[in-house]
């Protein structure tokens, strides 16, 4: 049992400050309303805030396909429409359409999540976290349900450097498709998702009946759910589930993305998850003491998104947050009660016992089919692609980002900025 976790958390203002457009649920504004909560609760100074690397596009290309990451690098708003045959076969527009520095975007969400697997696979801290990071439906050659990039997949394969075995989890409302995709013939990661499934939902795949091919036959758990999931059979089910996974793999490190659109009334969601519910999946994953990745995902009603990632962070801080929200930039958005803690939801809960017994007969069953954790012939541990050419525990945060202008300075200690403003254009959700 370690003493005392060392966290580290990235965060870069300017991922807040893109548009997805008018009318679309994604706002990543969500994100500078989280940072700034943390901010308010004090928890900065409980950990290492670090600015993100912009990863290079070559390090992109460590999964995604070279031609993919060269057109997201060169398109824009302004010259989509000259490339209508890329456009399409890169399923750009619609759901993920082109916007003002989209590449920079996924440059700064995708740098934190690997520099989050390589702080810990140096030993650097215990848990690492990356709320802009989550994106998990992003294909090899193609973007997906709002995500671009697979920061997921990129930070895997670092913690793979490293690690033989490594264990994703996802509480997303949505399948994990991407990352299970991914690695679906392999069981040097074992994917294991809790989503909805049926009725058409995104994107439509997660069944119980695939989990995964080849070497990777049974190394991809998928736990389809219904409108209504309550707190009680979410937590015994992820519980009973998560626990037995990591006793039968043992893993070395786990990934666990937090989607916050599985909470009670989300914009796109149909769970009835509390911010309790949902926080109380992130502090018993905590309680395994592994190296542990965590990232934000998808989540619609972003002061709902906001609450539970800072909670989320407290959870993992071992700090316990007053209800009362701290005064901050964006208090206007707690109305009318200000409370740090969101209820479950009324949905029908269309999830029966009898249902929950048969996933849970299932998934238990797929494990007993591994005999034992796979072995692997670790070899020499390649070299990061990217080698800081100053210490950054050294380095004052000063001179580390000089170049961002101060109202968007990360501090490390009690000092607090200001500056970032909404950018929905009064397009907020209504």
């Amino acid at each position: 049992m370690r003493s005392k976790d060392k966290i580290s958390y990235f965060y870069d203002g300017d991922v807040g400050s893109v548009y997805f457009g008018p009318n679309h649920p994604m706002k990543p504004h969500r994100l500078c309303m989280t940072h700034h909560l943390v901010l308010a609760y004090g928890l900065h100074s409980k950990m290492e805030v670090y600015r993100p690397h912009k990863a290079y596009p070559v390090e992109l290309a460590q999964f995604h396909s070279a031609d993919y990451v060269e057109f997201l690098n060169r398109i824009t708003p302004d010259t989509q429409n000259l490339f209508p045959s890329e456009m399409a076969r890169y399923n750009l527009g619609e759901d993920c359409p082109v916007f003002d520095n989209l590449f920079e975007f996924c440059q700064i969400y995708a740098g934190g999540t690997i520099d989050a697997a390589r702080r810990l696979n140096n030993k650097l801290c215990d848990i690492a976290i990356n709320w802009a990071g989550g994106l998990h439906h992003a294909k090899k050659c193609a973007a997906s349900g709002f995500c671009y990039i697979n920061d997921l997949v990129l930070g895997i394969l670092e913690l793979l450097k490293y690690h033989p075995r490594v264990l994703y989890i996802d509480i997303d409302v949505h399948h994990g498709d991407g990352v299970e995709e991914a690695f679906y013939f392999t069981d040097r990661v074992m994917t294991v998702s809790f989503h909805k499934y049926g009725d058409k939902f995104f994107p439509g795949t997660g069944d119980m009946k695939d989990t995964g091919e080849r070497d990777g036959r049974f190394y991809s758990i998928n736990v389809p759910l219904k409108d209504g999931i309550d707190d009680g059979s979410f937590t015994r089910l992820f519980k009973t589930i998560i626990s037995k996974v990591v006793e039968t793999y043992l893993p070395g490190a786990i990934v666990l993305q937090c989607g916050a659109d599985s909470l009670a009334g989300d914009r796109l969601g149909c769970f009835n998850l509390s911010i309790d519910g949902h926080a109380e999946c992130v502090r018993f994953v905590k309680k395994f003491n592994l190296p542990l990745l965590v990232t934000g995902g998808g989540g619609y009603t972003k002061e709902n998104v906001a609450r539970c990632w800072a909670l989320e962070t407290g959870v993992l801080l071992d700090t316990e947050l007053p209800n009362e929200i701290p005064d901050n930039d964006y208090i206007k958005y707690f109305a009318p009660d200000y409370s740090l803690k969101l209820p479950g939801g009324h949905i029908e809960n269309l999830n029966s016992k009898s249902y929950i017994g048969t996933i849970k007969m299932q998934v238990m069953e797929n494990l007993r089919c591994l005999q034992h954790a796979p072995s692997v012939q670790m070899q020499e541990v390649p070299p990061d692609f990217y080698i800081p050419d100053f210490d950054e525990d050294e380095q004052n945060p000063d001179e580390r980002v000089n170049q961002h202008t101060q109202d968007k300075h990360i501090q490390r200690d009690d000092e607090y900025y200001e500056g970032d403003h909404d950018n929905d254009n009064h397009t907020d959700d209504a």
